[in-house]
C-alpha cells in the first residue's frame, strides 16, 4: 500500500520525486493503475534517475500513440454512424482526448466508448456491423442480457483493427438501483468540431463518479479517480460550476456517489472541493484503503476487502434475486462448457 501511497503522492506533487525511495515499487503500482502515463508526464522535467527517466519517456511515447489510434477509432465510427443523423457522443478518456481536456494528458485509453439514444440502437448496430465490426460474445444467453438488462449493445471489435467500441444508451445498467436521465445526458451533450460530441461538464463528471462508485468493484480506480481531479480542477473555474454539478448529479441520482468523489479526490490528490464536500461519511475509509490496495510488486491486496466490493458491485447492479438467478446461470453454462 506504501507504493501506492507514494503513487498519489506524486501525482498531487510531482516536486517530490526526489524523495522516491523505490522506483521499481512506484512504476509497478502505476502499470498496475494504468496510470504509467500520467505520471510520466507529471514527472516531465523531474529530475530523475536517468533509468527511470527513460521508462517514462517510454510511457509518453506510449500514451501519444494511444491518443492518435482513439481519435481514429472515432473518426472511424463517426463515418460509420454519419448517415443516420443521431447524436453520437464520445465518453471516458476518448472524450477527454477529442475535448482537449487535462484529463486527457498521458491517459490510457482501452475501448472506444459511446452514448447514443436507446430507440436508435439497431440502426446503430447494423451500420456498425457493415463496416468491419463483429461480436465479441457469441453466446446466446449473454446477448440477451446485455439486450435486456444492461446499459450498452454486447461489445464489438473491429475485424481488421482489432479495436473494441462499446456502444450505451444510458451510463449504468437498467437493473441498477440508480437511474440517470438519459434523455437529459444527451439534451445537455456539447458538439465537437467533426460531427461527434461530448457530455456536459458536469454530466461527465457524474459518469466517471457513476464509472467508479456506483458500477464496478473499484479496480483500477485510483485512475478513475484522476480522471475526477482533471475534470473537477478544469471545469471548477466556470462560473456556478459547484451548483450545476449538485443539480446534475441530482437529476441523475447520483449526488452520493459525486460527493464521494469529490471528498476521495480531495483526500488522495488534494483537489479543491466545497467545504461541505468534505464530510466523510463512515464507508470512506474503506473505499479509501480500497483503492490504495496495492503491493510493491502491482500486485492486488486485502483480498477480503476485494471480495467485498466486488459482491457490492454485483448488489448493485441488480436485486438480490436477479443476482442469484444470474450467477447460478453463468455456473451451469460454465460447468457444461467445461465438463
Amino acid at each position: 500500500m506504501s507504493a501506492a501511497r507514494d503513487l498519489v503522492r506524486l501525482l498531487a506533487d510531482p516536486s517530490g520525486a526526489n524523495g522516491v525511495g523505490d522506483w521499481t515499487a512506484l512504476l509497478a503500482v502505476a502499470r498496475a493503475e494504468s496510470l504509467a502515463g500520467s505520471l510520466a508526464f507529471r514527472l516531465e522535467g523531474q529530475k530523475v534517475p536517468p533509468r527511470v527517466e527513460a521508462i517514462l519517456a517510454a510511457a509518453r511515447r506510449d500514451a501519444v500513440q494511444g491518443r492518435i489510434q482513439a481519435l481514429w477509432e472515432a473518426e472511424m465510427a463517426r463515418r460509420a454512424l454519419a448517415p443516420l443523423g443521431l447524436p453520437v457522443i464520445l465518453l471516458k478518456g476518448t472524450a477527454y482526448v477529442a475535448a482537449g481536456l487535462p484529463a486527457a494528458i498521458g491517459r490510457s485509453i482501452g475501448d472506444l466508448d459511446i452514448l447514443v439514444p436507446r430507440a436508435a440502437l439497431p440502426e446503430v448496430e447494423r451500420a456498425l456491423l457493415a463496416h468491419g465490426w463483429e461480436w465479441v460474445k457469441d453466446d446466446d444467453y449473454d446477448d440477451l442480457y446485455y439486450r435486456t438488462w444492461m446499459h450498452e449493445l454486447p461489445p464489438l471489435i473491429h475485424k481488421e483493427r482489432d479495436r473494441m467500441i462499446d456502444v450505451h444508451h444510458t451510463i449504468l445498467p437498467l437493473t441498477a438501483r440508480r437511474r440517470p436521465d438519459a434523455a437529459a445526458l444527451i439534451a445537455a451533450s456539447l458538439a465537437l468540431e467533426g460531427g461527434l460530441a461530448v457530455l456536459s461538464p458536469a454530466d461527465m463528471i457524474v459518469h466517471a463518479a457513476a464509472h467508479l462508485f456506483a458500477d464496478g468493484d473499484l479496480a483500477g480506480g485510483l485512475r478513475n479517480l484522476w480522471d475526477i481531479d482533471r475534470l473537477l480542477r478544469h471545469f471548477a473555474a466556470a462560473p456556478d460550476f459547484w451548483p450545476v454539478l449538485h443539480e446534475r448529479a441530482s437529476r441523475h441520482q447520483m449526488l452520493a456517489p459525486v460527493l464521494r468523489a469529490g471528498r476521495l479526490a480531495n483526500d488522495l490528490y488534494g483537489t479543491p472541493v466545497p467545504e461541505g464536500w468534505r464530510v466523510w461519511d463512515s464507508a470512506d475509509p474503506l473505499f479509501k484503503s480500497r483503492l490504495l490496495a496495492r503491493d510493491g510488486w502491482g500486485r492486488a491486496t486485502r483480498p477480503a476487502l476485494r471480495l467485498g466490493f466486488y459482491a457490492r458491485a454485483h448488489l448493485l447492479r441488480m436485486p438480490p434475486t436477479m443476482l442469484a438467478r444470474h450467477l447460478w446461470t453463468k455456473a451451469r453454462k460454465g460447468h457444461r462448457a467445461n465438463p
